[in-house]
């Protein structure tokens, strides 16, 4: 039985910034505005990357909204449409918006309205622009499949790969090679394939301002056809992004942001990706900003091949108390570094050598950039902890349902805090440790290569390691982010158990929350997770729509095969119900060990560029099968509703800035939208 996601009534939950807002300098206040107004310049990349329709749902939304002049209930009568029909389409319509797209942005699955097609139709027929609109999105708006993102087949799509003619896995993976030999970074690229008489062409569209007439063009013997790298992608938005950082740069409070805004701005009038990474070595030296930020191409999550990245603006506004108390961590992160599993013997002052000797501790105010690991390496790097958004996921008022209910009450009253430090373990020691073993150029290796370390999964000296202009996306593809993330969350999960580390946050035999709380939480989310991230896997091409899903459920799967008892799953098909158990008295004995192992296996197969190593154990752990198809469709019918987000606007009166919030309602998230004006 196919799974149809129908948009129905989701809890909406404002991302309040106003006390933090309030706290910036006249200032800062521009400096903020003007980098987040070019963040919503972005809007209509994003869109355009998530599928060929988006962009026509959006300026349909937003055209309704405009004919109503925002007076949603006017439309009961002037449309004849019924009020509980105006509520059905007001739902999606916030849903879309908050994801971006008609795909929701955790899990990548298709989102359909329920609204009726006659009141749907009914809303068209107020304008001439509005009935345009209608007739360019009303077949795709509703057909299902595609169920989800994923390579283009007859069940997914990807707008990375957009045209008529659908471009093979092989095929993607030759362009990929070949531009990787031209120094051709795939980040911000999109592939089109046109069919011809003298053979295929693959159209390499790079996102730039600029749109140079005489493009790149070769022949390539393997693909039997022609390549052509197209610059101007996204151009008019990029121009929009570019125009308002210029303005920010007016406002910047050191030479630094002055500097990596220019190459921010250089970056995409050219489509270099160079001028980008130069960016980003020079972000990472702004240390502690008021405002924070980071814009690209960064996360290639919803790319199918694992390489091409969606387009991303984030600005944050430092919570100093918080950062202060996460100093803490960082001061002392190299002793609990020394307790991670590949930190063996006295080499590298107790790191080992798959660590790297000096450990940069990151600025914790913004996001990271992880697909630059010679970056990160080399120049340290920052992390975000959105402190507003966590709070929202975690304080959700709807009890698990996976959760024994005599529990209940405890586990919500501990997730949030096991949740947070969990993330910022992530942040910090998940993608902040490791170093890949690399032959830099031809002969030129960062480690020994005639005494080469000892690999601790097989007891021998390494094998392989990554050659010159070898990457990690480029090596492991489809699973590079999947296995990061799951790296990440297992370095935080093996440490939450460590009460010295559990103690410079405040918790320990006495306090209100003990450390013993916060780690037995930990281990029932990570039963928790596991199940939920079942919602994510797509039967229809067995494929997972969501990385963190994927490695969620692998986790747990690990657990179950592995810790002995220490977590459990009570599964009652009858009454489908799904219940986590947790021993306490084996979480160190049994489930870290676990964890550990696991953790250590995906360590090694990434500093070592053991791609296929990495495939043929991550693929086996994370099948869903058996016993797992059944617990899935019972995640399925407990799925609560993702949750919707509004977030507020600034706009200038003279010098001033202002901001605005808007009620978590439908209508506010609409109105929100209609007024970034993008």
């Amino acid at each position: 039985m196919t799974d149809i996601m129908r948009v129905s009534s989701a809890p909406i939950h404002a991302l309040s910034i106003g006390k933090a807002f309030s706290s910036l300098s006249p200032r800062e206040k521009l400096y903020a505005h003007y980098l987040s107004r070019a963040a919503w310049h972005g809007t209509r990349i994003i869109l355009r990357q998530v599928s060929p329709e988006s962009i026509g749902i959006f300026d349909f939304i937003l055209e309704v909204f405009a004919s109503c002049s925002g007076n949603w209930d006017s439309l009961v009568e002037e449309a004849s449409i019924s009020s509980g029909d105006l509520d059905t389409f007001l739902e999606y319509a916030a849903t879309f918006l908050s994801n971006i797209g008609n795909y929701y942005g955790s899990g990548d699955q298709k989102f359909v309205p329920s609204i009726p097609g006659t009141s749907l139709q009914k809303l068209a027929q107020r304008s001439a622009s509005l009935r345009a609109l209608y007739n360019e999105i009303y077949q795709r708006i509703n057909i299902v499949p595609p169920y989800g993102l994923g390579f283009p087949s007859d069940r997914a799509q990807s707008a990375y790969y957009p045209g008529d003619s659908i471009l093979s896995q092989e095929e993607i993976s030759l362009v990929s090679r070949i531009l990787e030999e031209r120094s051709i970074r795939p980040e911000n690229t999109r592939i089109r394939k046109t069919d011809g008489v003298e053979g295929p062409t693959y159209e390499i569209l790079q996102a730039s301002v600029d749109q140079d007439p005489q493009w790149l063009e070769f022949s390539s013997p393997d693909l039997n056809g022609t390549i052509k790298i197209l610059p101007g992608d996204h151009s008019k938005e990029l121009a929009s992004v570019c125009a308002c950082m210029s303005e920010a740069i007016k406002y910047t409070t050191n030479n630094k942001q002055k500097l990596y805004l220019s190459q921010y701005i250089q970056s995409f009038q050219t489509g270099s990706l160079e001028t980008y990474r130069e960016s980003q070595r020079t972000w990472i030296q702004d240390k502690s900003p008021r405002v924070e930020n980071i814009f690209g191409f960064v996360e290639p999550y919803r790319d199918p091949f694992g390489i091409r990245a969606e387009f991303e603006g984030l600005v944050g506004i430092t919570d100093l108390e918080e950062t202060i108390s996460l100093m803490k961590l960082v001061e002392h992160s190299a002793t609990f570094i020394r307790r991670l599993p590949w930190a063996r013997g006295a080499d590298n002052d107790g790191k080992g050598p798959f660590e790297k000797t000096l450990f940069e501790p990151p600025d914790f105010t913004s996001i990271h950039g992880d697909q630059y690991n010679d970056i990160r390496e080399q120049c340290g790097f920052k992390n975000v902890i959105i402190a507003n958004r966590m709070s929202a996921e975690s304080s959700k008022t709807q009890p698990c349902p996976f959760i024994h209910v005599l529990e209940l009450e405890s586990f919500q009253r501990n997730k949030y805090p096991a949740y947070y430090w969990w993330v910022v373990l992530h942040e910090l020691l998940g993608h902040g440790t490791g170093k890949m073993m690399v032959e830099e150029s031809v002969g030129k290796f960062n480690f020994d290569r005639d005494n080469p370390p000892i690999d601790p999964l097989t007891g021998k000296p390494i094998v392989s390691w990554y050659k010159p202009g070898q990457t990690w996306t480029g090596q492991f593809g489809d699973l590079a982010t999947t296995v990061d993330e799951c790296r990440a969350e297992l370095v935080g999960a093996y440490l939450m158990d460590d009460t010295e580390l559990l103690g410079l946050f405040g918790y320990n035999e006495g306090s209100e929350i003990t450390a013993d709380d916060l780690t037995y939480n930990l281990y029932q989310q990570l039963g928790v997770d596991g199940l939920r991230g079942l919602a994510d896997f797509n039967v229809e091409n067995k494929k997972w729509g969501q990385a963190h899903s994927r490695a969620h459920f692998s986790i747990l799967k690990c657990l179950l095969a592995d810790g002995r008892g220490c977590v459990t799953v009570q599964c009652d098909s009858q009454t489908d119900q799904l219940i986590v158990q947790v021993d306490r008295s084996k979480i160190k004995s049994h489930g870290k060990p676990a964890l550990g192992q696991m953790l250590l296996r995906l360590h090694m197969y990434r500093c070592t560029a053991d791609a296929q190593s990495c495939r043929d154990y991550y693929e086996e752990l994370s099948r869903v099968h058996d016993q797992y198809l059944v617990w899935r469709d019972i995640v399925l019918a407990k799925k609560q509703p993702k949750w919707v987000f509004v977030q507020a606007n600034t706009f200038l009166r003279g010098e001033e800035v202002i901001l605005k919030e808007y009620e978590p309602t439908p209508r506010g998230v609409i109105q929100s939208w209609a007024e970034r004006k993008v």
